[in-house]
């Protein structure tokens, strides 16, 4: 297969990290005969120095014309950055969200799943992980308050900020249909998070999803206040299958769920369209404070390649001797500093990236 993949490396760690994803990429490509052709975009803060805001025209259409997007990071220190100088609509961020709307990504999958030999490495006690968690959270992404109108001003003599979050019935009923189909291929349980006792747009969620339902008999469905979710997180993550929930939501959960896994460095995600075409991107942040230090931890990313290939190309084989590469080296006890613990062997970034590729080969070399 011939796949033509857009790059964005973008600011802070995300270099480093995509370059190790790619390298993997092009190790299944050479063990399975593919061929992956990337060509490389500015986003975020390298974009803002280079042309002056955080995503071109041209290379959002750079985008568009490819099969499907690998992101590394964009962002850097909002406390100490010429970048956050600006209106909100020149920052870093703005070109995540600009590019999600423009490619039509409207399904965030970020999948939240505890690895045994990183247990030790989880902040909550082992009683409460009991035999581990595996769950995917869906988050909603081109709609509520990050995509609402939103304005700052006087109002009688008093400073005033409005952000609108708004929801219609299709962009909810297309999210849900994409929690159902996955639950269906998992373990049928889908957990809708709202705020239906205090928001209109929370009721008109939770009436949507109901109707969905209704089409997938075999899945179980369960309501759950957003607040009384967070909670459950921490107290009984074992819970949870498909979590399904709006943008702001999401975001929120997505991050505690990444935390208790043990490092957000190992967590994929995936942004989809309405057909095959995705973006593919750790779930952390740019780190800058680690940039350039061969330290961060390049599992997230290479992960998310994995989706790449399974959501995007349907390399169903490819991406699971990727993640098989993976689980091999944790279970050798190789670990980034993120995840660091007694009688594990540390290594950088760069040597982590080596190591998966080199199981990748020996794993091919065991079925051949």
């Amino acid at each position: 297969m011939n796949c033509n993949i857009t790059v964005i490396p973008g600011d802070g760690i995300g270099p480093e990290i995509v370059r190790e994803a790619c390298g993997v990429l092009d190790k299944v490509g050479a063990v399975y005969g593919h061929t992956f052709n990337y060509t490389k975009i500015l986003m975020g803060g390298c974009s803002i120095d280079e042309y002056g805001v955080p995503l071109t025209d041209e290379a959002l259409e750079t985008a568009k014309k490819s099969d499907s997007v690998l992101l590394g990071a964009v962002g850097g220190n909002v406390g100490n950055s010429r970048w956050y100088d600006v209106a909100p609509n020149l920052r870093p961020e703005a070109g995540l969200l600009a590019i999600r709307k423009g490619l039509g990504l409207f399904a965030n999958i970020r999948p939240a799943y505890l690895y045994k030999e990183l247990a030790d490495a989880c902040p909550l006690k082992k009683e409460i992980i009991g035999d581990g968690f595996d769950m995917v959270i869906m988050r909603e992404l081109t709609g509520g308050l990050y995509f609402g109108d939103r304005y700052t001003k006087e109002v009688d003599g008093v400073t005033t900020a409005v952000d609108t979050l708004t929801y219609n019935e299709n962009e909810i009923r297309r999210i849900a249909i994409k929690a159902f189909d996955i639950a269906m291929k998992r373990r049928k349980s889908v957990i809708s998070v709202d705020k239906a006792n205090v928001l209109d747009s929370s009721r008109l969620w939770r009436k949507v999803v109901e109707e969905v339902a209704k089409d997938y008999p075999e899945v179980t469905l369960t309501h759950m206040l957003v607040d009384n979710c967070a909670m459950q997180l921490v107290m009984n993550p074992g819970q949870f299958d498909v979590i399904l929930t709006e943008n702001m939501f999401g975001d929120i959960l997505s991050d505690e769920a990444s935390m208790i896994t043990g490092s957000i460095g190992m967590l994929s995600s995936a942004s989809l369209n309405e057909g095959k075409f995705g973006l593919y991107e750790p779930s952390h942040g740019s780190a800058p404070d680690i940039a350039g230090k061969d330290i961060a931890n390049p599992i997230a990313t290479i992960l998310s390649a994995a989706m790449m290939l399974r959501y995007s190309f349907d390399l169903d084989k490819e991406a699971k001797a990727i993640e098989d590469a993976v689980q091999q080296v944790l279970t050798e006890g190789y670990r980034t500093v993120d995840i660091m613990a007694d009688g594990c062997k540390q290594v950088g970034t760069v040597e982590m990236g080596r190591l998966i590729c080199e199981r990748i080969n020996r794993k091919i070399a065991k079925i051949s």
